[in-house]
């Protein structure tokens, strides 16, 4: 993630809920670190009204913490919290696994099968960030295939909370190369129009990736405190 490039004013807000969520998701701003406000603000080119503005949103998802007058600092991963959101973003990843099966058409099917060939260039490559961008892309287009409003919400709220977990999952060469695996059948069964077969796998693969990351959290590649 970049700090040279400056925001454009029509879309300020936005924007910079955007930017300064993926420097946390991405690890850039590492868990209980201080949010380096003054810092931001030159980066994006910025005034302190709007940051803040933006903070609070990433406080209601629960990335920071806003302390009265110390701040903000980024929230650490914590057991708890992810052994309770897993088994419900992986339920929704189910039925949305189901619907997407249903409803989409052939050029849809071939819009993620597209993603699907860039995540498997990425992974060949070693290229984690671009493997990262694909299967969220790829995630994505499943939750919006799905075409209900009601569970797209309650998935997009979960997910912010998980992302740097399913991040961090993935740097097991052995969880990657099984994530790999996983994908490949999920690409199979969209393809026979295998709606229950997509739907369970959509949920395997996502409580598949919670165990990583608690053997991640064992082996001290993460971060957790009981805050």
């Amino acid at each position: 993630m970049s700090l040279t490039e400056s925001i454009k004013r029509q879309s300020l807000h936005e924007e910079l809920v955007e930017r300064v969520r993926n420097l946390v998701v991405d690890n850039t701003l590492k868990p209980g670190e201080k949010v380096p406000e003054k810092d931001l603000c030159e980066a994006f080119g910025v005034s302190r009204t709007p940051l803040r503005e933006a903070l609070k949103v990433l406080a209601s998802e629960g990335l920071i913490v806003l302390q009265a007058n110390r701040g903000a600092r980024v929230t650490r991963v914590t057991r708890e919290e992810l052994d309770k959101t897993f088994p419900v973003i992986a339920a929704l990843e189910q039925l949305a696994g189901e619907l997407a099966c249903q409803r989409l058409d052939d050029a849809g099917i071939e819009r993620i099968e597209a993603e699907h060939a860039a995540m498997m260039k990425a992974f060949h490559a070693g290229d984690r960030q671009s493997y990262f961008l694909a299967n969220q892309n790829i995630h994505n287009a499943l939750i919006e295939a799905a075409d209900n409003d009601i569970l797209e919400m309650h998935h997009r709220m979960l997910a912010v909370r998980v992302r740097r977990a399913r991040f961090m999952a993935n740097l097991s060469d052995a969880r990657w190369v099984q994530a790999i695996e996983e994908h490949e059948q999920m690409i199979a069964r969209l393809r026979d129009r295998d709606a229950v077969g997509l739907g369970q796998l959509m949920k395997t693969h996502m409580l598949n990736k919670r165990q990583a990351h608690f053997a991640a959290l064992d082996a001290g590649a993460g971060n957790e405190t009981d805050n």
